[in-house]
């Protein structure tokens, strides 16, 4: 079967890639496989479903571009297609006089990235929007907000569908022949069920994107490392607590957001996430080891070098992964009130984090083209707020080779 493009990983930024391509060019024959039996399955489908603002991403970078476009244009598509969702704001909270400098930088790239409506807030101020709230000083991001991403994405399917574009389930990518020689010009997608021909390929693997891409991009110089977050939901008659979203300040250094309470969009108050290294890439629980990914990990030079570096970060969050009281005395940081007994074992999700060959945790998103591909190779959060803008600029280098 033969193909103009042929997109594999059915996430919310695959399936927003596909639907942006058949609106740009729906004359091109566009196939999605998606090795899973349903849509959304990984990152998309364990998201916390927070709406990012871009308050966080350095000025200019693809991460905050995209963000902000992206953020923009779900508003206006959940809006169209009538999938709830809620501005509700969030609260960026410092604990200690060490944490301001880090504070105020979040506020001065919030203000450069175009969010004029920042509120810088005292302690006092802090109490009105969250009352039982510890902190010293805070920012309110008024445009954060909350939305189900495993709905959207079922919906970018549908209109990809609508569109005339393609989707096969259960078909996972075993091979690439690049330019093969028995069909000069196309490509061959080998999957344990069928083989297929195709002009360009447009990798959107999530965490399998390095694997995928490097059937294409012979030297690629990432690789994706897993990245299990944990989450504790709140018990209903403690939920009262937590009016918003809090978040604490996060560590400069280290491409995650920190412990923090996230009000869900079908109702409900979460707690989290730690960040610990996952035994696999799809390794939700801690008893889901794949020995031969995490040896890849291990190996991988990078790795080695963040682990040198971070070891004692690690530990923390391996620690708190274990230890349900150090979980919870995280969380008391920002909110004294939560006993540990207040915290239901909640889900999990798995980030996956690129990292270079010298240890570089690549915070901006990654995306590479050869000949026969376009990689998106690190789409990290905020990559659901951006997905319709990710899906522009990969749709626009996809569509331009024809």
């Amino acid at each position: 079967m033969q193909y103009d493009i042929i997109i594999i990983g059915g996430g919310i930024v695959g399936l927003a890639t596909a639907m942006k391509i058949n609106q740009q060019k729906p004359e091109l024959k566009v196939l999605l496989l998606e090795k899973e039996m349903e849509l959304a399955a990984h990152q998309t489908g364990h998201n916390s479903g927070v709406i990012h603002s871009g308050v966080y991403y350095k000025p200019g970078s693809l991460k905050a571009r995209n963000c902000i476009e992206g953020y923009n244009q779900l508003i206006r598509f959940a809006e169209k297609e009538n999938i709830p969702y809620e501005l509700c704001g969030k609260v960026i909270v410092a604990t200690s006089k060490e944490e301001l400098p880090a504070l105020q930088n979040i506020l001065i790239r919030g203000r450069e990235n175009g969010l004029s409506d920042l509120q810088e807030l005292s302690e006092g101020e802090l109490k009105e929007y969250e009352p039982h709230v510890h902190g010293i000083a805070g920012i309110h991001v008024p445009q954060t907000g909350i939305i189900d991403y495993k709905a959207v994405a079922i919906r970018y399917a549908d209109k990809f569908k609508e569109g005339g574009g393609e989707i096969r389930l259960g078909e996972k990518v075993v091979h690439i022949e690049a330019n093969s020689q028995a069909s000069k010009g196309l490509h061959r997608v080998i999957t344990g069920k069928e083989t297929y021909e195709t002009r360009l390929i447009v990798n959107c693997a999530g965490l399998y994107s390095d694997k995928v891409a490097r059937f294409t991009h012979q030297k690629l110089n990432l690789k994706i490392i897993p990245f299990r977050g944990e989450y504790y939901e709140i018990r209903k008659e403690k939920q009262h607590l937590v009016k918003d979203l809090i978040y604490p300040v996060p560590d400069p250094a280290f491409p995650f957001l920190g412990v923090h309470f996230t009000r869900m969009i079908g109702g409900g108050v979460e707690a989290g996430p730690n960040a610990v290294l996952a035994f696999s890439r799809e390794g939700y629980t801690k008893s889901h080891i794949n020995l031969e990914e995490l040896g890849e990990t291990l190996a991988w030079p990078g790795f080695q070098k963040v682990a040198a570096k971070y070891w004692k970060t690690g530990f923390g969050e391996m620690y708190r992964s274990f230890s349900k009281s150090a979980f919870t005395k995280a969380l008391q940081k920002l909110m004294p009130e939560i006993k540990e007994n207040d915290l239901i074992p909640g889900g999990a999700g798995v980030r996956a984090q690129a990292c270079d060959r010298k240890g570089g945790l690549i915070d901006d998103f990654v995306i590479l083209e050869s000949d026969a591909a376009v990689n998106v190779c690190n789409a990290p959060s905020p990559a659901a707020t951006s997905s319709l803008s990710i899906g522009d600029h990969v749709a626009n280098l996809a569509v331009k080779r024809f």
